[in-house]
């Protein structure tokens, strides 16, 4: 394909006589004088060796950072080159929603194939074509279950405050209770849980690893959701699928979570990627799209947009989501990465996410001060407490190219990815122990 080639001014006066007008202007008649912008005060044209250097001038005032150890939602995970190269190619940067099938193969394709990996991924039946982002996922998932029978939520405080608070606006609009169960040594009050449930919640919904990096007790809140007939929504970390129980094997009915670790670099936190399975018994209320696969007059295999006479398109007033999009080219790099990766190399990902971040929680555990604060299992995430001013330690950091870890009041949440070295880790600890000697 070639690239992108403006309409000349020839053309353009063609295209207005088509359509019996002479100019733009005539075109735009209908807009009231007082809404337009007269002058938009562009600066002169610069010669292409100009924009260059002025570009690097203002590139030169990004901080990039040697080494990351903030997540707290976003991740710095390796990306394998061939990911960029394919999402690249301009079959894919111009494609446009799928309306017509019969000319969007590849664009359905490709949304059905991560449909599929997401299904394997989390152990559930069913998956959408993706949503904005893992806190709007989370709420859409939550407006799945409440109805008029059942108007309450049931959220534990270790889920992300970002994704509770998309929650809690959600719930506002649609009239639904929402209840917070509280945190008890890093993880979910299993007892306050059990206590709370009843026939009145719609769902419980529970993050993992949750917000402070802790591995929940997700098999046993899956036993507790059933008994109360409660629908059991999972939140996860699409790489920790890999190591921990999936939401499938934990009898959850949902599975929700960001994508961003699949193959989407940081980039200033977005654009995101959020991703939705459910079992078969909820994909009639699974919101967006769904691409199936199906056979054309012909009998050869073709793909669709499934399930469109669906509350979104023809009963809004019914509707439980108004999401009729998704994060297709997002979701195509998720697919290339999940590819290029493989389970082996899912696997390896995970396992060094894990044993660095063992090994960081225990040179940093080293420094006067630096205890973690819930000492039990995490994955890729611990919480320690910070006896200096964070703000300090932060820009001490800073200084030798290291983004440190997310402040939390007066503790600090440490991330750790395969991306991390040895060598990182042990800068990192020695550059506390510095700072707080100091």
């Amino acid at each position: 394909m070639a690239g992108y080639v403006p309409h000349s001014a020839e053309e353009r006066q063609e295209m207005l006589k088509a359509i019996g007008i002479s100019s733009v202007d005539e075109l735009y008649s209908a807009v009231p004088q007082s809404v337009k912008l007269k002058n938009l005060h562009l600066p002169d044209g610069m010669a292409e060796m100009e924009v260059k250097k002025r570009m690097k001038q203002l590139a030169e005032k990004n901080t990039v950072f040697s080494s990351v150890f903030r997540g707290a939602g976003v991740y710095h995970h390796y990306i394998p080159s061939i990911v960029k190269a394919i999402i690249a190619k301009e079959e894919f940067l111009t494609a446009y929603t799928p309306y017509q099938p019969e000319i969007s193969q590849g664009l359905l394709q490709g949304i059905f194939e991560f449909q599929t990996m997401i299904c394997e991924l989390t152990g559930m039946e069913t998956a959408n074509a993706s949503v904005y982002d893992g806190a709007c996922a989370a709420a859409e998932a939550v407006a799945m279950c409440c109805d008029a029978k059942r108007n309450k939520a049931l959220v534990s405080e270790t889920v992300h405050p970002m994704t509770l608070e998309t929650i809690r606006t959600y719930c506002k609009g649609s009239g639904v209770e929402l209840v917070t169960v509280k945190t008890k040594n890093g993880i979910t009050d299993l007892a306050a849980m059990e206590e709370t449930l009843s026939g009145e919640y719609g769902c419980v919904y529970i993050q993992q690893p949750n917000y402070f990096g802790m591995i929940e007790p997700t098999q046993e809140i899956g036993k507790m959701a059933k008994k109360t007939d409660t629908k059991y929504i999972m939140g996860i970390h699409p790489i920790s699928c890999v190591l921990l129980k999936s939401p499938g094997e934990c009898g959850a009915d949902i599975a929700v979570g960001e994508g961003q670790p699949l193959g989407l670099p940081m980039a200033f936190g977005g654009a995101l990627l959020g991703f939705m399975a459910c079992s078969k018994q909820m994909t009639r209320k699974l919101p967006g799209r769904i691409v199936g696969l199906t056979a054309d007059a012909a009998g050869k295999r073709a793909f669709v947009l499934t399930m469109q006479a669906r509350e979104q398109h023809i009963r809004r007033e019914k509707a439980s989501s108004n999401i009729c999009s998704n994060q297709a080219h997002n979701a195509l790099a998720a697919s290339v990465y999940l590819s290029a990766m493989g389970i082996k190399g899912l696997r390896s990902a995970a396992e060094q996410c894990v044993s660095k971040a063992h090994y960081a929680a225990r040179q940093i555990g080293k420094v006067n001060g630096f205890s973690l604060v819930y000492p039990g299992e995490f994955f890729n995430e611990f919480l320690t407490y910070c006896p200096t001013d964070t703000g300090v330690l932060i820009k001490a950091l800073k200084k030798r190219g290291i983004l440190g870890g997310y402040p939390v009041e007066d503790k600090i949440l440490w991330c750790v990815t395969e991306c991390n070295t040895k060598k990182e880790i042990d800068l990192l600890a020695d550059t506390i122990k510095e700072v707080c000697g100091k």
